[in-house]
Formats: structure tokens, sequence, C-alpha cells
């Protein structure tokens, strides 16, 4: 335990985004889907695991070349925040495919987590990530084919 200021910055970097739904939501709204209350559990667990076990916990060592995959991934991400943005906001672009890769607003995330647990040399992050991919991929996936 201690408190890492790498793990802060990687896991704001990540989830400060997320913030821009408050103020500029989907059009249309999204809507509640059916998914089973297992992956509603391991959605918001991994989601509160990756906002906080990269701040409070330290690694055995820092890779420093790992630091590269992260910031892939967040930039990344950050993209396709601004294709959300300049689409009007559209709720089918934040789940629409990207390079490829469905739910890529899913992924990333969890590819950075992955990345950052590598980078900060720290197993705690990537178990974080893996609870995070769990449920977080699946309820995208679910949401994406229902609407």
């Amino acid at each position: 335990m201690g408190f890492s200021v790498l793990g802060l910055a990687m896991s704001l970097a990540v989830f400060a985004p997320n913030l821009l739904l408050l103020w500029f939501p989907p059009r249309p709204a999204i809507e509640d889907d059916d998914a089973p209350l297992i992956v509603d559990i391991l959605e918001r667990a991994g989601q509160a695991l990756c906002v906080t076990l990269p701040a409070i916990t330290v690694g055995a060592f820092v890779l420093w070349w790992a630091v590269v995959p992260v910031i892939l991934c967040v930039a990344g991400y950050w993209a396709l925040w601004v294709r959300f943005l300049t689409s009007g906001r559209r709720r089918a672009s934040l789940f629409a495919p990207a390079l490829g890769i469905p739910v890529p607003m899913a992924v990333l995330p969890v590819a950075a987590f992955l990345a950052g647990a590598a980078w900060l040399g720290n197993p705690w992050i990537a178990l974080a990530a893996v609870v995070l991919a769990a449920g977080h991929i699946p309820r995208s996936m679910i949401t994406a084919g229902s609407q």
C-alpha cells in the first residue's frame, strides 16, 4: 500500500472524459438494457477498483518503456470521445467499432489499465482491469446490440 502519483494520473486520464456525459449526454439517451446482474456488479466493481487501486498501491518497479502503450490507449480513447462529441453526441458513436475493434470505448480503458499494470509493475492493477473487462465489455456489447 502507498500513494502512487503515476497511478492516480493514469486513473484520471482514463476516467475523467466520462464526466463529459454529465454536460453532453448522448442523443437519444441510453436506454436501460437487460444485462445480467453479475455483469452490472462486475462492471461497477471494476470501475471502482480501476479508479482507486492505481492510486493507493505502489508496484515493485516502473518500466518506463511500458508507458507507450498506456499513452496510445488513452490517446485512442480520448479520440473516441472527440468522435462522440463531433458526431452530435450520437448514442451510436459511443459503441461503434473503430479500426475493427468492437466497442472500443470499453476495450481501450481495459487495455490502458492492463498496460498500466506492466508500466507500474503492479499486478493489482491488472486484476482490477480483468474485473473491469468482465463487466464493462459485455455490458457495452449488450447495450450496443439493444440500441
